[in-house]
Formats: C-alpha cells, sequence, structure tokens
C-alpha cells in the first residue's frame, strides 16, 4: 500500500512539473496607459516592455519630442457593432480630412458590411480585432489564429480586399504567446498610449469633461483609441481634430507608425 502512496505522489509530482513551462507561457496581461498631462508620452510599464521584443507598437518613439516641429497622431477606433455613430464618424474623418484606423469584428462585416467598404473607399485603414472578442490569452495558437484568419477571409470575401495584417486584443487583454504567435504570422500588434473609459453606452461622459481628458493628454506619437458608437465621441470628434491640428499636431497612419507597406 505505502509503494502504491508513493508511486502516485511521485507521478504527480512529475506531471505538475512538466506542466510548468506551458503554464508560464500563457499568463495573462492586460495592456493599460497611465495618462500624463503636460503633453509628454507616458512611460511604458517595465513589466509590459517585453511587449516590444515582439512587433508590437503602443507609441510612436520617433516623434517622442514635444517640441518637435513634426507632431503626430495616429487615430484608431475598435468597431465592434453599429448604433448609428459608426456612420456620423466617417462623415467627420471625410468633412476633416482626417486618416483613422478601424479595428472591426465580424459583425461588422455581417451587419454593415456597407460602413466596411466606405471605411476602405474613403482612405482608412481595416485591421483585426478578432472575430469574437474573445479573451485571448487562454487560446492556444491554432485557435489563436483561427479568431484572426476567420475574420480576415470574411472579409476577404466581402470586400474584395485583403486585411492589413494588424492586430489590437479585445479589451487589450493578451499573453506573450499571442505576441508571438501574430508576430511569426506576419502581425503587427497595436496596442495604444491613450484611451479613456468611452466604451460604455450607458455611462457616457459629459462632452467638455471628456474633450478636456482628451485634450489634456494630447502628445507627440500618440496612439489615441477611441470608440466610435460612443454618443459622446461623435459629438465632441471634430472639436478634437481641430483643436489638435491648432496645437500642430497631423494626423498619420498606422503604415507610418509601423514602417510597413501593404500596398
Amino acid at each position: 500500500m505505502k509503494k502504491t502512496v508513493l508511486f502516485f505522489m511521485l507521478f504527480a509530482t512529475l506531471l505538475g512539473s512538466f506542466s510548468l513551462p506551458a503554464q508560464a507561457q500563457t499568463v495573462r496581461h492586460q495592456w493599460y496607459c497611465k495618462h500624463v498631462k503636460g503633453h509628454v508620452q507616458p512611460p511604458l510599464d517595465a513589466r509590459l516592455s517585453f511587449i516590444e521584443e515582439h512587433n508590437a507598437y503602443y507609441i510612436d518613439r520617433r516623434h517622442a519630442d514635444a517640441n518637435d516641429g513634426d507632431k503626430v497622431i495616429y487615430l484608431t477606433f475598435d468597431a465592434g457593432y453599429e448604433n448609428g455613430n459608426i456612420a456620423k464618424t466617417l462623415d467627420i474623418l471625410r468633412d476633416e480630412n482626417v486618416p483613422a484606423a478601424f479595428f472591426i469584428l465580424d459583425t461588422m462585416l455581417y451587419k454593415n458590411e456597407e460602413l466596411v467598404v466606405r471605411m476602405i473607399n474613403e482612405g482608412h485603414t481595416v485591421a483585426n480585432h478578432t472575430a469574437r472578442h474573445k479573451d485571448m490569452s487562454q487560446y492556444a495558437n491554432d485557435a489563436f489564429l483561427a479568431e484572426l484568419e476567420s475574420l480576415e477571409t470574411l472579409y476577404r470575401e466581402r470586400t474584395g480586399q485583403e486585411m492589413a495584417k494588424y492586430y489590437r486584443p479585445p479589451e487589450g487583454v493578451f499573453s506573450r504567446e499571442n505576441l508571438i504567435c501574430a508576430a511569426e504570422n506576419g502581425y503587427k500588434t497595436i496596442f495604444w498610449s491613450f484611451a479613456y473609459p468611452d466604451w460604455d453606452n450607458q455611462k457616457q461622459m459629459p462632452l467638455e469633461k471628456a474633450k478636456g481628458i482628451i485634450l489634456d493628454n494630447l502628445h507627440n506619437g500618440e496612439v489615441m483609441l477611441l470608440h466610435p458608437t460612443s454618443d459622446t465621441n461623435v459629438q465632441i470628434l471634430a472639436d478634437v481634430i481641430r483643436e489638435a491640428r491648432a496645437q500642430g499636431y497631423r494626423f498619420g497612419t498606422l503604415d507610418e507608425l509601423t514602417g510597413a507597406r501593404w500596398q
């Protein structure tokens, strides 16, 4: 009996030791950037600095000087569904002549294909936010890639275009393995250096407060994340664009940010 117990204890110990490397590879990380006033770039948390080893971007370090004569902002939107405000957002971007990147889900193609086509036709970058907006940190590589590739396939079928290989993790949740897998398959992961609580349509921030937060945190090389479904954002976006330009900023593309060319 004692030999049997010892055998199972030894087996359990060995099994646990073999499983440790796999567990270490799937640590769940949550992306964030602190707000830093003074129009300077927010620092990268040292615990997340490994992202830059794996073809991931959150800011344009080439434009780190707040007093640089070339001041650039990269405007990005996470677009999961339409509630009337994405079309209005596109109207504003067209009228203000501003390029942007839209990270979409498959629901945009199933339910609002015409808006995605409009994004393309009006010169915006359409990129990958996964098909279904799940926690990718818990996905093995094959399942992770399937989420990205199924959206790409649907995009190709519906638009006749190839989706740019930019990926943004849903809710900023990711694992190191996600980044490695994405990079090995030709994707550049795009995080952000500024965001604010704009995603909950039932808890929208007052217009002037939201505008103040955005403008107080403008910085050179900024990757700005907004949600185009926000009632607040659609009302302040034109003012934000005009004020940013008045402060000397221009609006760049993800191709410029990463140095990539997809065409």
